[in-house]
């Protein structure tokens, strides 16, 4: 649903140190305290410093699976838990909300959004930081606005201990001994502020990344540093640039970097395909399958379930809590182990991998050949999900306050199996979401065009014109020519007081909102459709296009309908059910 636009947020810039009444002026130098504000900078630097180094840790990638996707996978997860926190602060405005709401919604990002087991464990150790500072029952801010360099200190340890406890059979030479490493360095750090405690996990953690080689024999021999440790060290030093306004650029603590090459200390990232891995087997000949789901059940049943996996494959890994896990394991027969989480509770986000053959989700088929060209579109509804896939399109459902994520977009494109792809993302917020999701597919060999469709009434358009014999860069044109003359409304409940472009609204009025802006406030559902839709058909129009919730009845549509037929000569109106998580009402004019 559309909210009324908010009040204008101050830019982000990072690397700018954000200086709050209460810590000085005038640059002094004073203790730097964790707020809200600064893990919302840390989460956006940190996904930027694992976007910077993603092929370089998708390069060394070597264990448990030699599958090059851990820099992708924690980018995955950072960005899951960085657009949780976006939407916390969206949610509180015009206020900021607390130290403790920030950390549990970014803790619960990257629990939902957690992809393959590096992702996974960095989900656990983002959840451990959360139990500390933000509680109920952690040691420390709760409430609080901020916390002072004891607590985040706290913070990282209990960080390090959770993300052992989830780990089935821990390993060293891993990302468990980088945050092991960089806890103990925070508390030597003794009584400093957060900054210093930051620098010190920091530094603690790049020197143990250096000696993850000498730990583990499978680094040793392809001459690499553990993946999802490098991947930690970017997330501290985010975290550290964060409090201080200091860019920091990795390099491992004896000036090299993180490939290990003896004698050289010098020279930029090897991002190549690590010389002598590509003969090591997935996990030295382990299991087949990497299985993640999301899981409601309550803690007996978790703990049932982690024995019954431990007995079925390897690299087990269950983080969560309160309710919902985040279930990874490494197995042979795919099938037991989603079974096993159906008996535990109700698993979803079921994701199946075959190693070396990508994503799926049965039993992998034989390579089939690639269509010419596909449409990948974001829909809201599995009415509309209906309709598009009716059409031909590659659906990506929507689900209420949880956009997609780049990475579904992506697998979206992969499902496609194209050489050439039609992008729709229908929401104007997923923008740059879909613009990175198309340049990750670009860098795959997929040729790939993003029409900026800002509602799923603009994509419906675009995709009628659609016509796959013709050359590509026509077809583009005539969906981008027909979505661009697409008029779109849309009807919503207002959540709370606010001020709109139509005016003050109260909770619970009804807003009819025309190109994203609110136009119409409205006590009843029927007339202020009316009135949007008069509003719209103002300039002219042939065809309305409306896209019913499950809470709107068949005779708000009949009149509707009955009003364009008198009121409109020679206009057409064509209605759908847009189902469950649906909007209220979307409205197309062409």
């Amino acid at each position: 649903m559309h909210s009324p636009a908010p009040a204008p947020e101050p830019p982000f810039t990072p690397g700018l140190r954000c200086v709050h009444p209460e810590h000085g002026q005038g640059g002094e130098q004073v203790p730097q305290n964790l707020d809200a504000v600064a893990v919302r900078a840390w989460c956006r630097l940190a996904l930027e410093a694992l976007g910077g180094a993603r092929e370089e840790i998708d390069a060394i990638n070597v264990y448990p699976v030699a599958d090059g996707d851990t820099g992708t996978n924690l980018y995955l997860t950072m960005e899951s838990a960085s657009q949780a926190v976006d939407a916390a602060f969206t949610g509180h405005e015009p206020a900021a909300p607390s130290l403790a709401q920030t950390v549990r919604a970014m803790a619960h990002g990257a629990l939902i959004g957690a992809r393959g087991n590096s992702g996974t464990i960095l989900s656990q150790l983002l959840r451990g930081m959360a139990q500390v500072l933000g509680g109920p029952d952690g040691e420390g801010a709760r409430e609080a606005d901020h916390a002072d360099g004891r607590t985040l200190e706290l913070a990282l340890r209990r960080a390090a201990e959770s993300a052992y406890e989830a780990v089935a059979h821990p390993v060293e030479g891993t990302v468990l001994t980088v945050a092991t490493a960089a806890a103990q360095a925070a508390s030597a750090e003794g009584a400093g502020d957060c900054e210093a405690v930051a620098r010190a996990s920091y530094e603690g953690a790049r020197a143990a990344l250096a000696l993850t080689p000498g730990q583990l024999a499978v680094l040793g021999r392809a001459g690499v540093v553990d993946a999802g440790g490098r991947g930690l060290v970017a997330v501290l030093g985010a975290l550290v640039a964060a409090l201080s306004g200091e860019k920091v650029s990795f390099t491992s603590a004896g000036g090299g970097h993180a490939r290990v090459v003896a004698g050289a200390d010098e020279g930029p990232p090897a991002v190549d395909r690590v010389a002598g891995c590509d003969d090591l087997p997935a996990g030295e000949g382990g299991p087949a399958f990497e299985v993640i789901y999301l899981l409601e059940a309550d803690d007996a049943a978790v703990a049932r379930l982690r024995t019954r996996l431990d007995r079925l494959g390897d690299s087990l890994v269950v983080v969560g809590g309160d309710g919902l896990w985040n279930v990874h394991v490494h197995v042979d027969d795919a099938g037991a182990a989603v079974e096993a989480g159906v008996e535990a509770g109700r698993p979803h986000r079921i994701r199946i991998t075959h190693f070396g053959l990508g994503d799926a989700h049965t039993t992998p088929q034989p390579p089939r050949e690639r269509a010419q060209r596909a449409i990948v579109a974001v829909v809201p509804g599995e009415g509309l999900a209906g309709l598009y896939a009716e059409a031909g399109a590659t659906t990506v459902p929507t689900r209420v306050g949880e956009p997609p994520a780049s990475g579904e977009l992506v697998d979206a494109v992969r499902r496609a199996h194209a050489r050439e792809v039609v992008l729709l993302p229908n929401d104007a917020e997923l923008r740059h979401t879909a613009a990175a999701a198309a340049q990750q597919a670009r860098a795959e060999g997929v040729r790939v065009a993003l029409i900026p469709t800002r509602s799923a009434v603009q994509g419906l358009a675009a995709l009628a014109v659609h016509e796959p014999d013709r050359g590509f860069d026509e077809d583009v044109v005539a969906m981008t020519s027909a979505a661009g003359a697409t008029r779109y409304g849309e009807l919503a409940v207002a959540e709370r007081q606010s001020w709109t472009m139509a005016g003050i609204c109260q909770a619970g009025d009804v807003l009819g909102l025309i190109d994203g802006d609110v136009a119409v406030i409205g006590a009843e559902v029927a007339r202020t459709a009316t009135s949007v839709l008069d509003r719209m058909l103002s300039a002219g129009g042939e065809m309305v296009t409306l896209v019913l919730g499950d809470s709107v009845p068949d005779t708000v549509a009949e009149r509707l309908e009955k009003h364009v037929r008198e009121t409109y000569l020679a206009v057409d109106t064509v209605v759908y059910r847009g189902g469950r998580q649906a909007a209220l009402m979307l409205i197309g004019v062409e």
